[in-house]
């Protein structure tokens, strides 16, 4: 059997990550670790999970490249639907996310935007395909 079940963010501040998540998305916190360098949230049949840069640097010995707020994103992108994209973008800036692009109609019908949070991941919010 194979099945996808999870996509870490690595980030700076673990609760932080997940107290937007659960702010935004209403996405339910399983759990944080005592020491606080890893946590996941229920969204679904797929979890989101965040470990702190200090911890994910103990995985991968050759490093990586951290997500920034500052520098264009990652491309790719975490995809959350919703009914009503407006509002959802409306939540993203209130708790201090980035919109990237205000919500279009795309020619098959579905609303799409995309913004990034508090590390610089991109999300892509949208409509479920007509």
């Amino acid at each position: 059997m194979i099945k996808f079940k999870y996509t870490i963010l690595y980030v700076s501040d673990v609760t932080r990550a997940i107290q937007f998540y659960e702010q935004v998305f209403g996405f339910v916190r399983k759990f944080i670790t005592p020491e606080k360098d890893y946590g996941e949230l229920i969204t679904g049949e797929t979890t989101i999970s965040f470990a702190k840069h200090s911890l994910a640097q103990t995985n991968l010995s050759a490093g990586y490249q951290e997500s920034s707020r500052l520098a264009k994103p990652f491309g790719i992108e975490l995809g959350v639907i919703t009914d009503n994209v407006e509002d959802l973008v409306d939540k993203v800036w209130e708790y201090n996310g980035i919109i990237v692009e205000q919500p279009t109609v795309k020619p098959w019908g579905q609303t799409v935007s995309y913004v990034r949070d508090l590390d610089g991941f991109l999300i892509e919010l949208c409509t479920p395909l007509p």
